[in-house]
């Protein structure tokens, strides 16, 4: 794949492909929907990349893989974890990029190549303490990935993270205005109920949630449902 230059027209290819990847990540509506609009883009942007898939990986259990674009990458995953001690993507957990230019040569690959994955290209989207979500393309031929390659795919990954932080906080946003409403018709329930004002029936609520030892939206919930007509 050819160098993108300031100014060439592969550059301005590029451009136009990541802009347009970046608006279909943004379209979707929740984190599930974004990780799988993420690997499917993967395979059409990312020079040499066949398949894809996304793994979130603690450091205490073994990875699970939660968007994929064929069996062989579950597979993959699958393997990888139980090697866990020399699973190349134990590397991500230091460096933001790993490249394996052919498994059959990589020590703590090796298990891939009985699968035909020859190369390897796995970068982080998201780290937290203890854990991390890893964005991984493959290829069934060696020395797929180039440094061109990997420079598009940090590119893509930043465009993924950023299309997940926000849909991630629109759907707590969206959460959160359920629970009030919710909420909301518990208190309105044991106004009637109780003949007690607003700050008291929120109180009743809180001190329910708090002996029952159960979330205050549950409780809500519970009280609504008792409410409703079969």
């Amino acid at each position: 794949m050819p160098e993108f230059a300031p100014g060439s027209a592969p550059a301005f290819e590029l451009a136009e492909a990541m802009t347009v990847a970046s608006q279909q990540l943004h379209e979707t509506s929740s984190p599930h929907g974004t990780l799988h609009t993420a690997v499917r883009l993967a395979v059409h942007l990312l020079p040499g990349a066949e398949y894809a898939g996304v793994s979130v990986i603690d450091r205490k259990t073994r990875g699970r893989t939660v968007a994929w674009t064929d069996e062989v990458v579950r597979t993959a995953d699958a393997l990888s974890a139980a090697h866990e001690e020399g699973a190349y993507w134990q590397g991500l957990w230091s460096e933001p990029v790993v490249v394996i230019r052919d498994t059959e040569t990589s020590g703590d690959a090796d298990v891939l190549s009985g699968l035909g994955l020859r190369s390897v290209l796995s970068l982080r989207l998201r780290t937290e303490r203890r854990r991390m979500t890893v964005l991984t393309a493959y290829a069934r031929k060696p020395g797929a990935f180039d440094e061109a390659a990997t420079r598009v795919a940090r590119l893509f990954t930043a465009h993924v993270g950023m299309a997940l932080d926000a849909v991630t906080v629109r759907e707590q946003l969206t959460e959160a205005m359920r629970t009030r409403d919710l909420i909301g018709q518990a208190t309105g329930i044991l106004m009637e109920r109780l003949d007690i004002d607003a700050a008291e029936a929120f109180d009743s609520l809180v001190r329910a949630s708090q002996q029952e030892n159960v979330k205050l939206r549950e409780l809500a919930q519970r009280i609504v449902a008792a409410r409703s007509p079969e």
